[in-house]
């Protein structure tokens, strides 16, 4: 099967071999040398300002979303939150678990945002902005520089997922005024699913210590304790960890997050440009190379995923809900290769012939 959803995505040989051998013991020095690289290289990959540490945590990306919201947001915050989407939603529903006072800014399947929407927020007396920067479920990339002077401006503590945008679009903590980036093993990582990743200011860091946690396994100053030492408070994926230490080696070795965002810009760009006489529509305002958001015009999108896994061995990308039948999605994250570009465009041509896609 070739894999083009956007998580989990293909691995490198490298990252696959170590999936093949025995988890090793973790509290060791050997696994503690492994963990406190890979927190000094997600911090260098991601810019992180001086000072800023990295926690893995052993959940999905939703997890670390929750983890953060409940360690550096309380009752006393006014919150924003961009919902363009299934995650934004998400965001949304995790402030209403733990009663964080917020507000949205809901967004049309596809939309971008904004200057003239975030101007409409100005002084109106929030605290913190939790934004996807990256709306998987559509496609829609949103502008980190954009937020971050928006931010800057109001004062407003600044929590970013980028779960499918780390190493794929342009990110910089220290030049956004990010306080906490969120991320996970199975996007551009191109590790096995089970460890997200979030990566904290000096600020975060201080506030998170500031703040009462009513829980065990999310309460992040437990995670930054243990983390002194390389080590996790509860054991963890330790398998996975050690992909995503191979995997940032590789990154590094080939010219650090800069060359993997060139890359994947280079994947997307071809996918596109092989579509273009096709009957599919890109519908997003502003993309990420990540991955295509393609909309169909007389056909189901489910069906044309169903085909292309059952009869192509390819996997693109569903999606559920009202967008199920109207909107598919190509990823440009993992091992993936111009060559495979081909392939998956050969059969979409395909289907065009049969008449399947219309």
């Amino acid at each position: 099967m070739r894999n083009f959803t956007v998580g989990p995505v293909q691995s490198s040989e490298a990252v696959r071999a170590i999936g093949a051998e025995n988890v090793p013991y973790f509290r060791t020095p050997e696994f503690s040398a492994v963990m406190l690289e890979n927190e000094k290289l997600m911090n260098q990959f991601a810019n992180a300002p001086e000072g800023s540490r990295t926690v893995f945590i052993t959940g999905s990306g939703t997890a670390s979303m929750e983890a953060v919201v409940m360690n550096v947001f309380t009752p006393e915050d006014k919150v924003l939150v961009v919902n363009g989407g299934s995650f934004g939603q998400r965001f949304v529903e995790i402030c209403q678990i733990h009663e964080i006072p917020y507000e949205e800014i809901k967004l049309e399947i596809g939309k971008a945002l904004t200057q003239e929407m975030l101007d409409q927020y100005d002084n109106k007396g929030f605290t913190g902005f939790l934004v996807n920067i990256h709306e998987t479920s559509t496609g829609v990339h949103y502008d980190p520089i954009m937020i971050g002077e928006f931010c800057k401006k109001n004062g407003l503590f600044l929590v970013v997922d980028a779960i499918s945008s780390f190493l794929a679009d342009e990110f910089d903590m220290t030049a956004i005024g990010n306080a906490v980036m969120i991320t996970g093993s199975q996007k551009a990582l191109a590790c096995p699913p089970g460890i997200s990743v979030i990566v904290m200011s000096p600020e975060a860091v201080k506030r998170i210590e500031n703040n009462h946690v009513k829980s065990m396994y999310f309460d992040l100053k437990s995670a930054l304790k243990n983390g002194e030492r390389g080590q996790t408070p509860f054991t963890p994926a330790v398998g996975t960890l050690l992909q995503i230490n191979a995997r940032l080696k590789e990154i590094e070795a080939d010219g650090g997050a800069e060359s993997a965002r060139k890359k994947m810009a280079e994947l997307a760009n071809d996918f596109r440009d092989r579509i273009r006489d096709l009957p599919l529509d890109i519908c997003s305002e502003s993309l990420s190379n990540a991955v295509t958001p393609l909309r169909t015009r007389n056909c189901s999108a489910y069906d044309i995923f169903m085909t292309l896994k059952d009869e192509y061995q390819i996997w693109i990308c569903p999606n559920g809900g009202e967008m199920r039948d109207i909107i598919f999605r190509v990823g440009h994250i993992g091992a993936l290769t111009i060559e495979d570009n081909a392939v998956l465009s050969d059969a979409l041509h395909d289907l065009a012939k049969k008449g399947i896609l219309k």
